[in-house]
């Protein structure tokens, strides 16, 4: 799904220029469940974002799906993030005042899904995190742990490829950030790719595998010793 060959990101400011990313690579499969950790400053935001086409590398090249994004248009990577990606944000990033419907919404309004087709959609998706009988409710009505949840069924409703959650758990007090990492875990094991960022080493062991970076380099790329065992001790 996503194979990255010596991937360099370099940001000039006057006559200094700070490397980001120091030749990165690796691949990761279909159905693959990976969490990339490391302290601040060591490219793991910078490496997302260039993953899910929010920005672009200086060097390298990124193959998503089979095909070469480097000399892809804006317009070409925007309508493959709407298509083909999911996202999920410490901060939710929901617009407080409309409904849980109506934020649910907002990613098939920029896509070719005719509105005849939204309802089902919208409510297929709140249903797989539970909070069906919240659809009609004020999304600042809503725990935080409930809007992390309708921002997870945001991230599906166009039924993407690959789900980013980028510090999904922050927010939340523990049974809270439980319940939303019980939810990425059903759906990679329904065959969804999730890729997490996260510093928090029991959240990060929900995964197959992690991969540490420092300075920009990785430091190292290992499979979970036990996942299954990580996970029982987390929702103790």
């Amino acid at each position: 799904m996503i194979e990255v060959k010596d991937l360099r990101k370099d940001y000039v400011d006057a006559e200094e220029v700070t490397s980001a990313l120091r030749g990165v690579s690796f691949t990761i499969n279909k159905g693959d469940f990976v969490s990339i950790m490391g302290p601040s400053g060591s490219g793991k935001s910078t490496l997302v974002q260039i993953l899910s086409f929010l920005d672009r590398p200086t060097g390298g090249s990124y193959t998503f799906l089979g095909e070469k994004t480097d000399g892809m248009t804006d317009a070409e990577l925007a309508h493959i993030r709407n298509k083909s990606i999911g996202f999920v944000f410490q901060s939710f990033n929901l617009l407080t005042r409309l409904t849980v419907y109506e934020n649910v919404e907002i990613p098939l309004i920029y896509s070719d899904v005719a509105p005849s087709a939204r309802k089902k959609l919208i409510e297929d998706a709140v249903r797989s995190v539970g909070l069906d009988e919240k659809l009609y409710v004020e999304t600042a009505k809503l725990s935080g742990g409930q809007k992390q949840r309708i921002a997870i069924a945001r991230a599906l409703v166009n039924d993407p490829d690959i789900i980013f959650a980028d510090e999904p758990t922050g927010n939340l007090d523990s049974v809270s950030g439980a319940q939303v990492m019980s939810i990425l875990d059903g759906l990679n094991h329904s065959g969804r790719t999730v890729i997490l960022v996260t510093h928090e080493t029991a959240t990060a062991e929900f995964a197959d595998r992690i991969i540490r970076l420092r300075d920009g380099a990785i430091e190292s790329d290992e499979a979970v010793k036990n996942p299954r065992h990580s996970k029982e001790q987390f929702f103790k």
